[in-house]
């Protein structure tokens, strides 16, 4: 059987309990999930490229245990169906929390469908509980002193008070 290898994208800044949700039900469908952290020249992350690379590791070993050596963390600058393809990946994996994320998702889709008709994009809707997370709102929450701890994993809350600490 050929091994199943999905490319999940996104910035990962920081990592959220949406984002292990989405990763959690890609260990069903995929063997081997490669979490590709967009780089953007112009954008300046709150966490280094290391930083999100070392948090994703920790939470995924955290909540997956062995499971966990299945996400490959890597960085990629360019067209993600670009990066799928350098990291031999048949399916494209996308997290929906509602409606407008569908939306905009299902247009990706298309596009991406017609650069690289080879590659699947597989939606795995976000469980009930983390549907309202998303990593701007953690990020004002924390810079603001609010308690984010239900919305990160405890490494992330943790890398995230010593960054508004200073």
């Amino acid at each position: 059987m050929t091994e199943r290898i999905a490319l999940y994208a996104g910035s990962f800044d920081p990592l959220t309990n949406g984002h292990l949700d989405v990763l959690k039900a890609s260990l069903a469908v995929a063997d081997t999930i490669y979490a590709a952290i967009g780089t953007h020249p112009g954008k300046k992350p709150l966490f280094s490229f290391e930083e999100r690379v070392g948090l994703i590791e920790t939470a995924a070993k955290a909540e997956f245990g062995s499971d966990g050596a299945r996400i490959k963390v890597v960085a990629f600058d360019g067209l993600v169906i670009d990066a799928a393809r350098k990291h031999g990946a048949s399916i494209m994996i996308r997290g929906l929390r509602d409606g407008t994320d569908l939306d905009y998702e299902m247009q990706m889709a298309g596009m991406n469908e017609t650069m690289a008709p080879e590659l699947q994009t597989v939606f795995l809707p976000a469980s009930p509980s983390v549907r309202t997370i998303t990593a701007t709102l953690v990020r004002q929450i924390a810079s603001m002193g609010g308690d984010i701890h239900p919305f990160v994993p405890a490494a992330v809350a943790g890398s995230l008070a010593a960054k508004f600490a200073k």
